[in-house]
């Protein structure tokens, strides 16, 4: 398979083939796709295996994106991976895309067709458990957001993964205090939530989400550490990271972009050209 080399997910190039998609195919969920971008580059610079840079490979770990709103940031990395080609990118959205706007399992590289909210932890759930039984040593991340873990079934698979020590299973909560409605906190509190995944039995680290050194530190701590408990990293982020008219802007999770607007953000997040 052809591939970009260096991969160097860069977080201004990966923001900037965002805008890029969001731009050509006139589509919103910019401001939740810029909070996982810093998540997903570490994950796919550091931990993530795929032997031979095959998407479908057996033995590659597995990367759920729960929130799968938030596609846009994973196509960005699967760029960056040769998994998608430039007119992928300027045709995003477009008659006969075969990119949707939500994680879509049909497309090599995302693992479940996510959007309905609170399901793809449990599918993680099934494949770590899965990975367990036939001690492949393959690891399984899933990314939720803040506002998806309101949803019963996250903490029905959180107790399952307690349950069965899924060592080798990790949730990463993009904690960035909104959800479609508004804030975290005026929809549903939430509470602490690195002590509730405690509480189900889940060792838990809290990072900063735009650091990726501190991402990447948290990780390994996590996969380092000789318990058989579940993992989770708490990531506190901002929606919208990168742009300033996006940050801590809830219109910027349905607003779409015009001339005006997609100029003013390629301007601010920098990031080469492909």
């Amino acid at each position: 398979m052809v591939t970009t080399t260096p991969h160097r997910f860069s977080a201004a190039d990966l923001r900037k083939t965002i805008l890029d998609m969001a731009y050509a195919g006139s589509t919103v969920h910019i401001g939740c796709a810029f909070s996982i971008v810093e998540l997903l580059a570490v994950l796919y610079r550091n931990h993530l295996r795929y032997p031979a840079n095959d998407p479908r490979a057996a033995a590659r770990d597995y990367l759920v994106l729960s929130k799968g709103h938030g596609v846009m940031a994973q196509y960005a990395c699967m760029h960056e991976l040769g998994w998608l080609q430039d007119e992928h990118i300027s045709g995003y959205f477009a008659d006969g895309s075969e990119l949707k706007g939500l994680s879509d399992s049909r497309v090599p590289g995302l693992e479940v067709t996510s959007g309905s909210l609170g399901h793809g932890f449990s599918v993680g759930v099934g494949l770590a458990l899965a990975a367990k039984m036939r001690s492949t040593g393959q690891k399984t991340f899933v990314l939720v957001g803040d506002g998806e873990i309101n949803e019963g079934p996250i903490w029905e698979g959180a107790m399952f993964a307690a349950h069965h020590a899924l060592r080798d299973f990790m949730v990463i909560v993009d904690e960035n205090g909104f959800q479609a409605m508004g804030t975290t906190d005026d929809v549903l509190h939430l509470g602490a939530i690195e002590a509730k995944f405690a509480s189900f039995g889940f060792e838990t680290v809290r990072v900063d989400g735009h650091d990726e050194a501190a991402i990447d530190a948290a990780i390994h701590r996590l996969w380092n550490s000789t318990s058989t408990k579940p993992k989770a990293l708490i990531a506190k982020t901002v929606k919208g990271k990168g742009v300033s008219f996006m940050e801590h802007n809830n219109m910027w999770h349905y607003t779409r972009l015009n001339p005006e607007t997609y100029a003013q953000a390629v301007a601010e997040v920098g990031g080469g050209v492909e």
